[in-house]
């Protein structure tokens, strides 16, 4: 033993370890979890009460040996409870809301494509680049699109419109809508569903997300009351905007200054520009919890590579918090900024000049 290592307390060895091996597991979790939601094994256990890993296996198709070690996963994991006496395992209606109803595995699947990207991200460590969201592995734009809807569906029209001064009305009146960022369409649609007298635009620079919120709106029956273009924040045509949106997007952005300035320029005289971003504390210390630690890390995989890709390069960070966001706004010539909403993952921010 080293003189280095005789010093070590070796109980917080031991507690630094069992951290990091349970973090190992659940890197080796999401595997797992993407398993359970292509094959359809969460949604076949789904308010079947208990079942045996043939059971399981004979619902869904999938090879009973396999189905076995991985409901044995699961139960370790604390995803599926099991009982010892019938060899049976239940996934609870709690947890198959969370993986079912909320898509839960959206998560894991953008976390997993993340991951990917490994190689990438360790280059430009080295040299400084960038690595645009364009670079990324497709699981990634996909699970991005599943994390973030159901916090949209859940909170979009019924919570953050009606928080906004005056906008609701103008939108139901038939106003004119720019959804900025808008990946997938997912915010966009529920817009649209929402407001049937509105003109409702997304805009995105990544062209095979432009295509798959052109496919998603004619899957929901909206293809014919919403449009989506390919183009920059900084670039999207057209003014007079009652309302423009930017969900978790702005922190992506290399010039983000210059994205609001544009924003500023697009609206309409007492328009108004709802900025969605991942909710954090200022100081860095006070996000040192699990919404903290979820956010740096896709930070450091995602947000701030995909901005040094770009002209500027502020790289925001995705935690950035409310006050230097609030600095990029003053700088790009708003006045008027408030909180109107936030949930565990956002903030909900009112913009005006």
């Amino acid at each position: 033993m080293s003189p280095e290592q005789a010093t070590l307390d070796h109980k917080k060895v031991e507690e630094f370890l069992g951290k990091a091996i349970s973090d190992v597991a659940a890197t080796f979790h999401a595997g797992l979890v993407l398993i359970g939601d292509k094959l359809g094994l969460y949604r076949a256990m789904a308010d079947a009460g208990a079942l045996t890993p043939a059971e399981l296996a004979m619902r869904t198709g999938a090879r009973e040996r396999y189905v076995r070690e991985w409901l044995s996963a699961q139960a370790a994991g604390g995803y599926v409870t099991y009982d010892s006496a019938s060899g049976r395992f239940t996934l609870p209606p709690e947890h198959a809301f969370l993986l079912l109803d909320a898509d839960l595995p959206g998560a894991f699947q953008l976390s997993v494509g993340s991951i990917r990207d490994e190689p990438k991200i360790t280059d430009a460590f080295r040299t400084g680049a960038g690595v645009g969201w364009h670079e990324h592995d497709a699981g990634v734009y996909e699970g991005c699109e599943r994390f973030f809807r159901p916090g949209y569906a859940m909170n979009l029209v019924s919570q953050w419109i009606p928080a906004l001064d005056g906008v609701k009305a103008r939108i139901e009146a038939g106003g004119r809508v720019a959804d900025v960022g808008c990946g997938h369409g997912a915010s966009t649609i529920i817009m649209a569903q929402a407001f049937p007298h509105a003109t409702i635009k997304g805009f995105d620079y990544h062209p095979a997300s432009i295509e798959a919120a052109r496919r998603a709106a004619d899957k929901a029956g909206m293809g014919d009351r919403v449009s989506f273009e390919v183009t920059a924040a900084k670039a999207y045509p057209g003014t007079g905007y009652d309302l423009v949106t930017f969900f978790d997007s702005l922190h992506d952005m290399g010039d983000p200054v210059g994205a609001a300035r544009h924003v500023r320029e697009s609206l309409a005289p007492g328009g108004t520009w709802m900025l969605v971003e991942p909710l954090a504390n200022d100081r860095l210390e006070d996000n040192f919890n699990p919404v903290g630690r979820l956010y740096y890390a896709a930070s450091t995989l995602l947000c701030t590579p995909a901005s040094l890709s770009q002209e500027v390069g502020l790289a925001l960070g995705a935690q950035a918090g409310e006050k230097r966001l609030r600095e990029v706004l003053t700088e790009a010539g708003f006045t008027r900024i408030r909180r109107v909403g936030q949930t565990p993952a956002n903030m909900v921010l009112e913009v005006r000049a």
